[in-house]
């Protein structure tokens, strides 16, 4: 290195304290979870859950699909998807709906469940806890589930709680003391950092009462309120949020009705692509880039019911939306109806599969360049360009659009290096190779 005008004490004092502050960062901020993450959450009401709910599910949304596209082409016309792809895609869809239907489900206690008395929110918490108990003894729980408790305002916070301590308290007995894999409870119309710290500091009693292991349990929030986009004194709300979290906190998902109708916007334009939404997505994005938390769009609240016209529109009015959400870094959507598990996946494999070609080109070139800038066709790429790439072989793997197999002859990488999930790695090791 070049001599500087600096004292040697001083700037090993300078290199110390930065050290130091990319440590703290990397603790706050560690970057992409190595879990896949769910290309939906399905919700239902809590008073309609059972034990094999994943599997009425996918079994309701493969009659949908063979009454309203029983063939490929129909399929892809209705969606509006390439039909080179559409053989490929259909029998996908089959496989998903049959094998794993669901990805992640939450069990209600909000808004599909109502305002009940409260004998009523007891039994049923207590009920639902026997169920998720019996799906997880018998395998038939989706890869996620979690339950959605009531907000912690003044009005509803000691109802909210009571659920999420009846239920948890149900589950671990009946469980030994288990929970399901990738467990979270949800926690909607957030509107201050201090309702973040209360279930936070809920969980920690839980924990301690329930002698569970510190930090066992995992929640997220719902970004439903503008207060949850921009905090009263004008700075980013959702940081404030997730320091508040105490390291629990692992998805953030957008609550497009509520949030449009907080910007008084009428009901017949309040959908996911109105622009007030882009705003909020793009805020929650740079506010949480580098946390590793997860972050998941709303709803398309059209359902895909009726004459097989009606059910086409549906479909291709969510297939727009998801192609929204996939476009603009939101790779996890909400799901109302088990009609719409067909568009979802299909939709989903559509927007991987149209650029696997050129993105295997572009990554290849790329890697056998060694990091040297390169030009493939009239697409320039770089550093920050081959983690892009990297990312969608990633999401392209983990969402079923390709398998293992495929996703490591058309990288050229190995699964080894796919998930190490950094391109920065991958071309270091390749060239001291």
């Amino acid at each position: 290195m070049p001599e500087t005008s600096l004292p040697d004490n001083a700037l090993t004092a300078i290199l110390d304290s930065i050290d130091k502050a990319n440590a703290r960062i990397s603790e706050q901020f560690p970057g992409d979870s190595p879990a896949r993450q769910p290309v939906h959450t399905v919700y239902g009401g809590a008073h309609l859950f059972k034990a094999d709910a994943a599997q009425k599910l996918g079994s309701h949304a493969l009659r949908s699909l063979q009454e309203h596209a029983p063939d490929a082409a129909t399929l892809a016309a209705a969606l509006g998807i390439d039909p080179a792809l559409a053989d490929r895609i259909y029998l996908r869809v089959i496989d998903k709906l049959t094998q794993e239907p669901v990805e992640d489900f939450r069990i209600d206690f909000e808004d599909g469940f109502g305002n009940r008395p409260d004998h009523e929110e007891d039994g049923f918490a207590q009920l639902v806890a026997n169920e998720v108990a019996a799906g997880l003894s018998n395998g038939s729980l989706p890869p996620s589930i979690g339950i959605r408790i009531k907000p912690l305002n003044d009005e509803l916070k000691r109802r909210s709680l009571r659920t999420f301590d009846l239920f948890l308290t149900r589950l671990l007995e009946r469980t030994r003391g288990v929970l399901p894999p990738n467990f979270v409870v949800t926690l909607p119309k957030v509107t201050s950092a201090d309702q973040v710290a209360a279930l936070a500091a809920a969980c920690d009693a839980f924990e301690y009462w329930r002698e569970l292991a510190a930090g066992t349990l995992r929640f997220e929030l719902m970004v439903e309120t503008t207060q949850a986009i921009v905090a009263p004194d004008g700075s980013a709300a959702l940081p404030r949020f997730v320091a508040e979290g105490g390291g629990r906190i692992v998805a953030a998902h957008f609550g497009t009705y509520d949030y449009t109708a907080a910007c008084s916007i009428t009901a017949a334009h309040q959908h996911m692509l109105h622009p007030a939404c882009d705003f909020a997505k793009r805020a929650m994005q740079v506010a949480l880039a580098g946390t590793g938390i997860w972050l998941s769009d709303g709803a398309t609240n059209v359902m895909p019911i009726g004459p097989r016209d009606v059910v086409h529109r549906a479909w291709r009015l969510h297939a727009e939306h998801i192609r929204h959400s996939l476009v603009n870094g939101f790779y996890q959507g909400w799901d109302l109806h088990p009609a719409q598990l067909p568009s979802r996946y299909a939709a989903v494999y559509a927007f991987f599969l149209e650029g696997l070609g050129a993105a295997s080109e572009r990554l290849k070139n790329f890697v056998q360049k060694a990091a040297q800038a390169t030009l493939v066709g009239d697409v320039f790429d770089d550093a920050a360009t081959g983690q892009g790439l990297l990312n969608y072989f990633l999401r392209a793997m983990n969402c079923g659009a390709i398998g293992e197999r495929e996703a490591t002859e058309m990288s050229g990488l190995t699964l080894e290096e796919l998930r190490s999930r950094s391109f920065l790695k991958i071309l270091s090791k390749r060239t001291r190779g």
